[in-house]
């Protein structure tokens, strides 16, 4: 039995010896690799915590103390470590284990997460809770120097230092989120790394300890070393201007040390910080060499080099990053903005072709958002791509910087909708709800890539704000070639797809966005219409009256929450124009979806051909 097999719970940590401790991240991280291989998932980031995770659940009394993961994609040993090694299978797939921290999954996931930048937050509220009750457990966040660019993060440590929190923030650096890190605070880190001084004194440091045979007396001394013999101006780091001790850099692969350092810092108290050097990928050259690509992969044979793959078929989201770099050779002034998604949004074309003209500005979507207001105040014309769960976090700048002064931002949001295995904490199901209700803000659905195109052609052109919503993946539809730039789609006009008997008793089906092809399919055997909707705000008054006047009844279709969404807008705009007809909406109900493939999902949610035939039938 390997030394993996014995381990039940993070307790059995504790009695391992530095050699066992090592033999058992090398498992940890075999197993890592042959388990992601073939369910996909978050791969560098996970190889690169695997030591820390290892020293963190010895050093930490689980699950009484709460050790908080960020975002959670680096949490598959401690997934691992905690009693869910033979449900790793499952990891992602419809009814297994979620890809991040998941109460509901584990007692050893105190809190959940999917999003970047709320750990320290959430362990914050943990110290502040075990103080109240007068207990003694410690809280831990885990962030990447990624997510510690986001604006809440600095809030969560600001209001931890001055409170004199008892909390321990281990900052996970190693130069990456998705993609490498961008902004001041990575170089303020990596001057903390590079210090020629500090660097030069650790290292004699290190030697004149160990001819000595004081290393533990070294460790104690290490801070104060630091101090005297530091250039004065970067004495103080950015976390001790908060308040916060900070004790660092420590290399993240080295276990002996790591115990050491978390084991002394478990029995201080206030508020303590650990920067911890990792590198994403470790110990698998392909991820080593490739951090960005091995983010996130679908099943692969991790024993064999895969040779450079052929360009896939097109999806929305190549589409769009085709789409922005033809509009920016026609349109100076076309400016980019992500918050750190450039892959994930289709522009590493642009940000290569017009890198002045490129802005990717961290995990960061409220300045984003209002960052690109102030673009289009200028006169620029800002497009701003964003996953759909992303611009939840930039609502109040959508609304308030935005949508009140009218000013010309082009939303293209990505992952609307289902988008699969992520599950429920990154699907886009909300954002017709919460942008429906926004003055001067136009919704627009494209079924397929080229209308994709034509939509973002609009948008481009529309004197205020627009949104333009697009799922993950391809569209399923005919292939047909990108509109051209004199090609749009203006807001407001829907289009008949196919037209049923004139006898009035017949079904018209309303669809919004690419669950027109499975609306189309399901027509085949049916005597019913199909109308792409095209656009949610404005909808397209006259083919609604028309279909009302035409059809014994309407179904509305979305790859959205029926609570305020589509159908809800048509169901409003009906009521307003004093029309009483029957109107069934198919979307996503009032729960907390699930995980899965994307077929799975629009299966189990009764959203494909076979489901609205069965709603129909």
């Amino acid at each position: 039995m390997s030394l993996l097999e014995s381990i039940r719970t993070p307790h059995d940590l504790k009695a391992l010896s530095t050699v066992q401790l090592n033999q058992l991240a090398g498992e940890v991280r075999r197993f890592i690799i042959d388990s992601v291989s073939n369910t996909g998932g978050h791969l560098a980031a996970n190889l690169g915590t695997v030591e820390l995770t290892i020293a963190l659940h010895r050093a930490l009394d689980l699950p009484h103390d709460a050790l908080i993961w960020d975002v959670g994609h680096q949490a598959y040993a401690h997934k691992i470590l905690s009693g869910r090694r033979a449900a790793m299978a499952t990891l992602r797939k419809f009814g297994g284990l979620s890809g991040f921290t998941k109460r509901s999954e584990s007692v050893y996931d105190p809190f959940g997460a999917g999003h970047s930048s709320t750990s320290i937050s959430a362990a914050l509220g943990f110290a502040k809770a075990f103080k109240i009750r007068g207990e003694a457990h410690q809280a831990v966040a885990v962030i990447g120097d990624g997510a510690l660019t986001a604006g809440q993060a600095f809030e969560a440590l600001n209001h931890a230092g001055a409170g004199k929190a008892n909390l321990l923030v281990v900052l996970n650096d190693n130069a990456m989120s998705i993609s490498p890190n961008v902004g001041a605070l990575n170089k303020h880190l990596a001057r903390l790394i590079t210090g020629r001084t500090y660097q030069r004194v650790r290292e004699d440091g290190k030697q004149v300890f160990s001819l000595l045979g004081m290393a533990q007396l070294a460790r104690r001394a290490k801070d104060q070393v630091k101090d005297m013999l530091t250039p004065i101006e970067t004495q103080r780091t950015l976390f001790e201007e908060l308040g916060f001790r900070y004790v660092g850099p420590v290399d993240g692969h080295d276990l002996e040390t790591l115990t050491d350092v978390l084991a002394n810092l478990s029995t201080q108290t206030g508020p303590r910080l650990l920067h911890v050097l990792t590198q994403k990928g470790r110990g698998y050259a392909p991820a080593e060499a490739d951090p960005v690509r091995y983010h996130g992969v679908g099943c692969f044979n991790p024993y064999k080099i895969e040779p450079a793959q052929s360009k896939p078929s097109t999806t929305f989201t190549s589409a769009f990053g085709d789409w922005l770099c033809a509009a920016a050779e026609r349109h100076p002034s076309l400016v980019g903005v992500t918050p750190a998604m450039c892959e994930g949004s289709g522009m590493v074309d642009f940000s290569m072709r017009f890198p002045e003209r490129y802005f990717d500005v961290g995990i960061a979507e409220q300045h984003a958002v209002t960052f690109a207001g102030g673009l289009a105040a200028a006169g620029m014309k800002p497009v701003m791509a964003i996953y759909s769960t992303f611009l939840q976090r930039g609502y109040d700048q959508a609304l308030h910087d935005i949508a009140l002064q009218n000013l010309p931002v082009l939303f293209a949001i990505d992952r609307a909708g289902l988008v699969g295995a992520d599950g429920a904490t990154h699907a886009g199901l909300y954002d017709i709800a919460f942008l429906r209700c926004i003055p001067n803000m136009v919704i627009l659905t494209p079924s397929d890539e080229n209308e994709l195109a034509r939509m973002l052609n609009a948008g481009l052109s529309h004197d205020g704000p627009v949104a333009v919503r697009y799922p993950r993946g391809g569209s399923g539809g005919t292939g047909t070639p990108l509109a051209t730039p004199d090609e749009t789609c203006p807001p407001g006009q829907a289009v008949w797809r196919k037209r049923g008997s004139a006898d009035g008793q017949c079904t018209a089906i309303l669809a919004f966005g690419p669950l027109l092809h499975e609306a189309l399919k399901a027509a085949e055997s049916l005597d019913c219409s199909v109308i792409d909707m095209r656009s949610v705000k404005p909808l397209d008054i006259n083919i609604l009256r028309e279909a009302a006047s035409t059809h014994s009844q309407l179904i509305t279709l979305e790859d959205h929450a029926l609570m305020g969404g589509a159908g809800s807008a048509v169901l409003e705009a009906l009521c307003e124009m004093g029309i009483h007809i029957p109107v069934r909406r198919l979307g996503l109900p009032d729960v907390i979806t699930v995980q899965g493939t994307q077929s799975e999902l629009y299966r189990h949610y009764g959203l494909d051909a076979a489901g609205i035939l069965q709603r129909l039938t």
